[in-house]
């Protein structure tokens, strides 16, 4: 098998509200598609979704890179050998890994349309479906729970709170939440926004709630701080911000960091690199968790058949894609009552969008 073409369209999505976290607020994200063609008539497609924080990329780096170096590297190339390809276009990329990731997924999406299964199954089939949270941003206490309420009416048993900015509004925010949804299971991400102090207090304020994973409440370069917190609370600790590469998996579990990882395949590099990082957090006792940037149901659809691939990985942050008006992709997956369900369609599923 050889690759013949390889193409690309830019979208810019808008969403549907924009959102804040602990450091930024968003209301729009670009997303790049690549279409692989093959000699034998099989297409892969990936996607990028580039943030300069997350994934150390511009719109133009990524454009660039297409243009200047993944078109040219790819034609010819046998897609079989994609562990190859994908090591040498890492040298070549350096650290964008939206780029890279981009072209992970459109090689698994050849290699399991060629073997005619699902990419969750080529890669292991471990799960079925999972469930998946779905994440509110930075809001005042009344619209937080009127989208609370809106997620828990659409079937979502998880709701992952994001904070950073105040620590007794978060508190009493999650106190509330608590005592409107007392089924609902809550996640809170933090976006490195506290100190180990607030991060601790936090804790100890919210202990009655039973807060599932506290996610990366510490800056990313004080790294020692997730320790200092995860060695005094009862609640797992979650790294996000802390983790872009295989060298931070080890280092995170050499020094014994953290309880778990967020794994984000625009962010890592792609499901082979995703897989590593895996490995190594599995080895240390470290639970995994699939996450998403703001990307198209394409991109959701990747991270959703890696999650399923593997029995370390026990958590979904799949909810990138609900917010974007104009997502050209639909019926990739289902989600019911907050669960994700991969379609049984080769790859990541059959469509045509350019």
């Amino acid at each position: 098998m050889k690759i013949t073409e390889v193409s690309f369209e830019r979208l810019d999505l808008k969403l549907s509200e924009p959102y804040t976290i602990a450091y930024e607020t968003i209301d729009s994200t670009v997303n790049f598609i690549l279409k692989i063609e093959t000699d034998c008539h099989i297409t892969g497609y990936g996607c990028s979704a580039p943030d300069l924080i997350v994934t150390n990329e511009s719109p133009l780096d990524v454009f660039d890179a297409i243009n200047e170096i993944i078109i040219p590297f790819l034609k010819g190339k046998n897609p079989f050998t994609y562990a190859l390809l994908l090591l040498e276009l890492r040298t070549l990329l350096g650290k964008k890994s939206s780029s890279l990731n981009m072209v992970d997924m459109a090689l698994h999406d050849v290699v399991s349309k060629k073997a005619g299964v699902p990419l969750y199954q080529y890669l292991g089939g471990f799960q079925t479906c999972i469930a998946t949270s779905v994440t509110i941003g930075i809001l005042p206490l009344e619209e937080t729970l009127l989208r609370a309420r809106e997620f828990v009416k659409m079937g979502f048993t998880i709701l992952k709170i994001k904070g950073g900015h105040s620590l007794e509004e978060d508190v009493a925010k999650m106190k509330i939440l608590h005592e409107e949804f007392p089924q609902i299971t809550f996640r809170f991400d933090g976006n490195q926004g506290y100190s180990v102090l607030d991060s601790v207090a936090f804790v100890k304020a919210t202990s009655q709630i039973g807060i599932e994973i506290f996610e990366q409440p510490t800056m990313h370069e004080k790294e020692e701080r997730l320790s200092e917190v995860m060695n005094q609370v009862d609640i797992p600790v979650m790294a996000d911000e802390s983790l872009k590469t295989l060298t931070d998996a080890f280092r995170l579990a050499q020094n014994e960091r953290v309880d778990m990882v967020n794994i984000k395949l625009m962010k890592v590099g792609g499901i082979l690199e995703g897989m590593h990082i895996n490995s190594v957090a599995k080895a240390a006792g470290i639970e995994s968790m699939i996450g998403c940037n703001d990307e198209s149901s394409l991109g959701i659809a990747a991270g959703l058949h890696f999650a399923l691939s593997r029995p370390n990985i026990r958590y979904a942050d799949l909810d990138g894609h609900l917010d974007l008006l104009d997502d050209p992709f639909q019926g990739l997956f289902h989600l019911r009552n907050g669960v994700l369900y991969p379609t049984e369609a080769p790859g990541l599923g059959e469509f045509e969008v350019f």
